[in-house]
């Protein structure tokens, strides 16, 4: 299994540093806006999520009306 460093630069410079690093070491890297961020976090958090468990309709709408 691959793993995955994400790194969030301070500055631009930061950044153009960095990309320029990565490139001249041949390490593949993508940029990512905070929104696609934020959706594959959740999608983590959803892979993670136990599915063993039923909850019923009704417990479900009174936590919606709240």
């Amino acid at each position: 299994m691959s793993k995955t460093l994400l790194v969030k630069p301070r500055t631009q410079g930061d950044l153009k540093l960095l990309s320029e690093l990565l490139k001249k070491l041949k390490i593949e890297s993508s940029l990512v806006d905070d929104e696609q961020l934020e959706d594959a976090g959740l999608t983590l958090l959803m892979k993670e999520a136990d599915r063993s468990r039923k909850v019923s309709r009704d417990l479900i709408m009174k936590k919606l009306s709240r």
